[in-house]
């Protein structure tokens, strides 16, 4: 049953994911590039915001603490990708097949997006996948029976989060639209800062919670990229 649970809670956080890498993204060497850059440039925002819950020793055992510092840090490193991709158009220009790269820059930020998702639910869940296989049982004596499945839910939303996220970001910053940019930081503190329910085992009002904004956010981001299914699928595409 264990690892029969592993492999369902990996498939539902991972799945849609990993479709969208292989239907989107795999085919082009520049896009798997990207998507790894933006991966670590994940991975450095975590480490920054590790350093600075060990450096403020009065405040490490608040979680609330480290939670809006890590938003605060990833939405930097997120405006630092920006920069850097922006800053390697020209390059990227000379060495991709499409004609003009400056149409498409919605891709990039959708892959980049992806590449933050990705690297961020693998964090979150892989310690849970790890003992979901055995050889105790998540919640026969205490927590709950569903916790496994609750993170697997919540690592989906936050990677498909991060896709939207920094569509609409990368665009925002492009259109000096800050209500835009207010609303990815805003959202995304409240989807991190509702997670700290799930202490008092209100998975129900977190979980709830987090897939509103997803849809909302996705809403957005479907229309910076156009607003009708013809230009979604050229960003989806670049056909």
């Amino acid at each position: 049953m264990t690892v029969v649970e592993f492999f369902g809670c990996s498939f539902l956080a991972f799945g849609p994911p990993l479709a969208m890498f292989s239907l989107t993204i795999a085919h082009d060497p520049i896009r798997i590039i990207i998507l790894i850059a933006a991966a670590f440039f994940w991975l450095v925002s975590l480490l920054l915001s590790s350093t600075v819950w060990f450096a403020v020793y009065p405040l490490r055992d608040i979680l609330a603490f480290g939670l809006v510092c890590s938003v605060f840090i990833q939405e930097g490193f997120r405006y630092l990708m920006y920069k850097l991709l922006r800053k390697t158009e020209r390059g990227l220009q000379e060495v991709t097949e499409i004609a003009r790269i400056s149409d498409y820059k919605h891709i990039l930020s959708y892959v980049s997006g992806l590449g933050f998702g990705i690297i961020s639910g693998a964090f979150s869940l892989v310690n849970i996948l790890a003992d979901s296989v055995g050889p105790a049982t998540v919640g026969l004596k205490a927590g709950s029976n569903i916790f496994i499945v609750i993170s697997a839910a919540q690592s989906l939303c936050m990677i498909l989060l991060h896709t939207f996220w920094s569509v609409i970001f990368f665009s925002a910053c492009d259109l000096k639209n800050y209500y835009h940019i207010s609303y990815v930081i805003v959202s995304h503190l409240f989807v991190s800062c509702i997670t700290l329910l799930n202490k008092q085992q209100l998975f129900s009002v977190s979980l709830t919670a987090s897939y509103i904004v997803l849809a909302i956010t996705c809403v957005i981001a479907f229309r910076v990229v156009g607003g009708n299914l013809t230009s979604f699928k050229k960003f989806v595409t670049c056909k």
